[in-house]
């Protein structure tokens, strides 16, 4: 898995040329939210979820974390995605990394087979313009184990619809797991996301305005249901 880090590394470095010879877009941001809630699973409580990337066409790398503001028993997250788009396909993979884990030290730089808290997903999906599917599949790292107590190669899946209603940029957005594992906590095909996500920038001077986001979450698995609230900085 190491290969894969310097791999990403590499990109970074080959895209980090004179902006006179490639045209680089950089996203520089940080989300506040009251809770943290990942595909229907709840991870946390209030947090600051950073967000640093660079993109050149269809090709970018994101760097995104997680770290909790008010309860120190929450995990602390670092993921990097590479992805590649053209027209509506996109494919990526991505290097999930918490401090907690099969790892007691929780070092980053620890890739053994059965004992990193990395997790190495790969992910593909198709946006057609009205709605848009992604599926994803943990194909290394410390992912769960199905009935039998083999790697699972825990996969998720979901259908988003992206809508306009009364001025407010709206998403629906379905989601499950399709097969048994404890990586999602689930025993068979579940329905482990329903959610519905409103978002809206808030003008405050003519110059700055503050995106804001609410988001309903219910996991039918679980039988649990949670409200966001997040709000946006960038420059």
């Amino acid at each position: 898995m190491k290969k894969i880090v310097f791999i990403a590394l590499g990109l970074v470095a080959s895209m980090a040329l004179p902006a006179q010879e490639k045209e680089i877009e950089t996203t520089v941001s940080a989300d506040f939210v009251n809770q943290y809630i990942w595909r229907g699973q709840d991870l946390g409580s209030t947090a600051v979820q950073p967000t640093l990337g660079i993109a050149y066409k269809g090709l970018s790398l994101t760097a995104w974390g997680s770290y909790g503001l008010t309860d120190t028993n929450d995990a602390k997250e670092f993921d990097l995605t590479l992805n590649y788009t053209v027209g509506g396909f996109n494919v990526g993979i991505t290097d999930y990394w918490l401090n907690t884990g099969p790892d007691p030290k929780s070092r980053y730089f620890k890739y053994d087979a059965h004992g990193t808290n990395h997790v190495f997903e790969a992910n593909v999906g198709y946006d057609f313009g009205i709605f848009n599917l992604q599926w994803y599949t943990n194909f290394a790292g410390a992912d769960g184990v199905n009935k039998d107590g083999d790697r699972a190669y825990s996969s998720y899946f979901e259908a988003n619809v992206p809508f306009v209603l009364a001025s407010v940029n709206w998403t629906a957005t379905a989601g499950a797991v399709p097969y048994a594992t404890d990586y999602y906590g689930t025993t068979g095909f579940a329905v482990t996301n329903l959610s519905l996500k409103a978002e809206k920038e808030i003008r405050v001077t003519d110059s700055f305005s503050l995106p804001l986001f609410g988001q309903i979450v219910a996991n039918p698995c679980s039988q649990k249901a949670y409200l966001v609230f997040g709000v946006t900085l960038q420059p």
